[in-house]
C-alpha cells in the first residue's frame, strides 16, 4: 500500500481495524491511483530533468555562439579600422607623391625658364658694358670738342655749338648717363643673381643624386626666391656659423627651408624678425629658422606634422608642407625640433648627419 494511504488509513480508523469488503475496494482504487500518480510524477521529473538538461546545454551552446559572434564583431570591426587606417594613410602619401611631383614638375619648369633667360641676361649685360665703353668714349670726344670750341674762329658755328649744348645740357646728360649706367648695370646683376639662384634652387639634377652640399647656400638661394614673401613681413637676421658640407639632396632641403621661412613670414602678423642661424655638434649640423610671431599653441603642438593640418584659413594653406618637410629630414636621417610659446615665436631646427651613411 502506497505510504501515504496506510498513514491516514492509521490515523483514522486504527492499525487493526477491519475493513468492509466496499471500502477495501474502494482503498484499493485510490491506492493503485497512489501509484499511477507517483509513476506519474517521476516520469514528469525525470522529463523535466532531461528537457532542463537540454536547455542548459542549449543555453550554454548559444551563450558560446554569442561569445564567438562577438568575438568574430569585434575582429571585424579591429580589421575594418585598421583597412580605415589604412586607407587614410595611402590617401595621405598619394597626395604627398602628388604634392612632391607638382613641385618636382614646378622645379624643372623654373629651371628651364632660368635657363631660357640666362642666355638674354647674358648678352643684354655683356652689351650694357659695350655701351658704357661707347658712352665713355663719346664723352671723351664731347670733351674734345668742347676744348676746341674756343678755337673755333667762324663766330656763327661757335655760336650754334653753344646752343646746342645749352639746349642738349650735356653736363646732365654725362651725369646722368653715368647714373643710368650704373643703376641697369645693377639691376641686371640682381637679376642674374635671381636666375641662378632659381637654378640652384630647382635644380633637377640633384632630385636623384646625393651630394656634398653647404647648406648656407641653398639658405641664400632659398632667401632669394621667397623674398618676396618676406621682405614686407619682416627683417631677416643671419647669424651663420662655419659648418662642413653636407651629403644630401640639396634641392629637396631648399624645399624645407622654403616651407620653414614661409610659414615663418606667415606667422608674423604685421612686422617682425626671421633669424636664421646655423652650427655644428659632433657629426650633426643644425640650421635655426626662428621667428616673433603668433607662436603655436600647445594643443597643435602634437599635430603641426600632420598631414593635411593647418590653422590657416580655407585655400590659404594644404597642411602638406610640414609633413612633406619631416618627411625629407627623415629621409636624411636627420630629425626636426620645435620650440613655440604663444605671442611670443616659434624656432624649427633642422639636424642632419654630415654623411648620410651615417
Amino acid at each position: 500500500m502506497h505510504r501515504l494511504l496506510e498513514r491516514q488509513i492509521k490515523r483514522h480508523l486504527g492499525d487493526h481495524a477491519t475493513l468492509p469488503p466496499e471500502l477495501a475496494a474502494f482503498i484499493a482504487a485510490v491506492d493503485e491511483a497512489y501509484g499511477s500518480a507517483d509513476a506519474d510524477r517521476l516520469l514528469i521529473e525525470r522529463s523535466l530533468d532531461l528537457m532542463s538538461k537540454e536547455l542548459t546545454e542549449a543555453n550554454a551552446g548559444l551563450r558560446k555562439e554569442l561569445a564567438e559572434r562577438k568575438l568574430t564583431e569585434l575582429a571585424l570591426h579591429q580589421e575594418k579600422e585598421e583597412q580605415r587606417v589604412l586607407i587614410r594613410k595611402l590617401e595621405d602619401v598619394h597626395s604627398q607623391l602628388l604634392q612632391s611631383e607638382k613641385m618636382a614638375s614646378i622645379g624643372q619648369l623654373a629651371a628651364g625658364v632660368a635657363h631660357e633667360i640666362n642666355n638674354p641676361i647674358g648678352y643684354v649685360y655683356s652689351n650694357l658694358g659695350t655701351l658704357e665703353k661707347y658712352v665713355q668714349d663719346a664723352f671723351s670726344m664731347i670733351e674734345l670738342y668742347e676744348q676746341a670750341e674756343s678755337a673755333i674762329a667762324e663766330p656763327e658755328v661757335r655760336s650754334r655749338l653753344q646752343q646746342a649744348r645749352k639746349k642738349l645740357d650735356i653736363e646732365f646728360l654725362k651725369a646722368d648717363l653715368r647714373a643710368l649706367m650704373v643703376e641697369s648695370k645693377d639691376g641686371i646683376t640682381r637679376v642674374k643673381k635671381i636666375v641662378q639662384n632659381l637654378k640652384d634652387f630647382s635644380h633637377a639634377d640633384d632630385s636623384d643624386e646625393w651630394s656634398l652640399s653647404d647648406l648656407r647656400n641653398g639658405l641664400e638661394s632659398t632667401l632669394s626666391i621667397v623674398n618676396n614673401e618676406i621682405k614686407y613681413k619682416a627683417e631677416v637676421v643671419k647669424e651663420y656659423a662655419r659648418i662642413p658640407e653636407v651629403e644630401c639632396l640639396p634641392s629637396q632641403l631648399n624645399q624645407v627651408f622654403m616651407n620653414l621661412l614661409v610659414n615663418a613670414a606667415h606667422a608674423i602678423k604685421e612686422h617682425g624678425t626671421i633669424t636664421i642661424r646655423t652650427g655644428v655638434e659632433g657629426s650633426e649640423v643644425w640650421v635655426d629658422i626662428a621667428d616673433t610671431g603668433q607662436g603655436i599653441p600647445p594643443e597643435n603642438m602634437q599635430k603641426i606634422f600632420d598631414p593635411f593640418f593647418t590653422t590657416k584659413p580655407v585655400g590659404k594653406g594644404t597642411g602638406l608642407g610640414l609633413s612633406l618637410s619631416y618627411g625629407i629630414v627623415q629621409k636624411h636621417r636627420g630629425r626636426m625640433e620645435v620650440h613655440s610659446e604663444v605671442g611670443k615665436g616659434s624656432a624649427f631646427r633642422v639636424w642632419l648627419p654630415v654623411k648620410h651613411s651615417q
